[in-house]
């Protein structure tokens, strides 16, 4: 088996992040893991010993990989001529986005791949690659998308029966993490080993917070990243919620992303902080030059809420996504705007005129983080395009049924994502028909499951 040299190392690794040189302190690397976010936004991926790893090798995957729902039930289309050929699909490392794997036995690193086909075009169904397809778009007039996202989640108690329900972790006063305490510092020092696990593979990863708060819910946290390119963004949520994972599975509790694990809980979202420069200026064109909004701010407002009701099954992806959409549990239902107002799904937060931002409300935490920025981008992207003018501003609270927009469940949404033709060309048409394909399939799986609830209430009662 051939080595390398223990006080040598290959170029290339002496080029890697400073975040990474830092947390290797001169030790040498074992293993090299090559990753790509799937549709669900988990790693998949090889990993390999580093001798076997150079930055300008080719590795491959099967195309089939995109062909899996959630369960793991691959699913045929008749569209993909030879489907289950399973050709292969060429992995090409961007080495910006190495990273240590601080929660490895031995030195790791991981890399995001882009994905090619073995012509050398992007893979249209990859999730990386639909967000590039947005970002370019916005490339050609000039623009450069903005976004900060805030990641909510629960650490919970270990749950090994599917059968129990979801219940909060015990904190180190030995009691059981209580719910409506909202930037409680108390709350969050309660779960202290968890938090400064993940601060310190964050800072292995070369990943910054912004700020971490105790959330409403009963063990529900949330992290806000520092602002900047959508594609950066994205990879930095791919990287957070493995890390976040593994830093709570080292302190015997889980974590977890789903849009509504508990029942009385609030819901957990990725709020998605939006504004656009000009690419050469720098300057934010949500505002004109004497701080006032501008047209392409309101334009940017009216697309979202003309298009993003059609986007929805790539924001809230799963059966359990519609829970969270309950009026007056913290979640918005509509798609009004307003400055400063939490009830909105477009939130306008207070700022000055070089932050002027609208904040997307309604993603869900489970989302892919790459497909929900791209979605919402090209929402936006159509208003300014196509001059679309906003609804007038809400006014006071607006959780109440009444204006309700959003779909019910996953079946409805995926009727809309059907219809709007233009978004979908945005995103890409082979990218679409695919992406709904595994939604209705999910879909019917969790049709034929029967569950506690109707056990309990139908069993004897009908």
């Amino acid at each position: 088996m051939t080595t390398l040299p223990k006080n040598k190392t290959s170029p290339w690794i002496d080029s890697l992040p400073e975040a990474f040189q830092d947390y290797r302190q001169g030790r040498r690397i074992e293993e090299v893991e090559c990753i790509i976010p799937d549709l669900a936004g988990m790693s998949r991926g090889k990993s390999m010993p580093v001798y076997k790893f150079a930055p300008d090798m080719t590795f491959y995957l099967p195309i089939s990989l995109f062909y899996q729902t959630i369960t793991g039930e691959y699913v045929d289309l008749e569209e993909i001529e030879n489907q289950w050929m399973e050709h292969d699909i060429v992995l090409r490392p961007d080495m910006a986005t190495a990273s240590a794997v601080p929660w490895a036995d031995d030195v790791s690193l991981q890399v995001i791949n882009d994905l090619e086909t073995r012509d050398g075009a992007p893979v249209a169904v990859a999730p990386r690659n639909v967000l590039k397809r947005v970002l370019g778009f916005y490339a050609e007039r000039g623009w450069q998308p903005i976004v900060a996202p805030e990641l909510e989640f629960y650490l919970t108690k270990p749950n090994v029966d599917p059968n129990e329900p979801i219940e909060p972790p015990i904190g180190r006063t030995g009691r059981r993490g209580a719910g409506r305490q909202a930037y409680s510092m108390v709350a969050v020092d309660e779960y202290g080993p968890v938090i400064d696990t993940i601060y310190d593979y964050a800072e292995a990863q070369g990943l910054a917070i912004d700020t971490l708060i105790q959330e409403g819910g009963a063990g529900q946290i949330e992290i806000n990243l520092l602002h900047g390119d959508p594609l950066s963004l994205a990879d930095q949520v791919f990287y957070f919620k493995r890390a976040i994972r593994e830093a709570a599975l080292k302190n015997g509790t889980f974590a977890t992303f789903m849009a509504k694990p508990m029942r009385d809980e609030p819901g957990s979202a990725m709020h998605i902080h939006q504004s656009v420069v000009d690419a050469k200026t720098r300057r934010n064109i949500f505002s004109n030059k004497d701080g006032s909004a501008s047209k392409a701010f309101l334009h940017f407002i009216g697309g979202s809420q003309k298009h993003l009701q059609s986007t929805v099954p790539l924001l809230a992806p799963f059966v359990n996504s519609y829970r969270r959409f309950t009026a007056g549990m913290s979640a918005p239902v509509n798609l009004e705007w307003a400055a400063d107002n939490r009830t909105t799904g477009l939130r306008i937060p207070n700022s000055d005129a070089e932050g002027r931002r609208v904040e997307n409300r309604v993603i869900g935490m489970d989302a892919n983080p790459y497909l929900a920025i791209a979605a919402s981008l090209a929402c936006g992207y159509l208003g300014m395009v196509h001059k679309i003018a906003p609804r007038p501003e809400a006014e006071g609270e607006v959780y109440n049924e009444s204006s309700a927009v959003l779909p019910r469940n996953l079946d409805e949404a995926l009727d809309g994502f059907q219809e709007d033709v233009t978004v979908r060309d945005m995103l890409g048409e082979e990218f679409c028909q695919l992406y709904a394909a595994i939604k209705r399939t999910e879909l019917e799986e969790f049709q034929r499951e029967i569950s506690p609830w109707e056990r309990q209430h139908l069993l004897l009662n009908v």
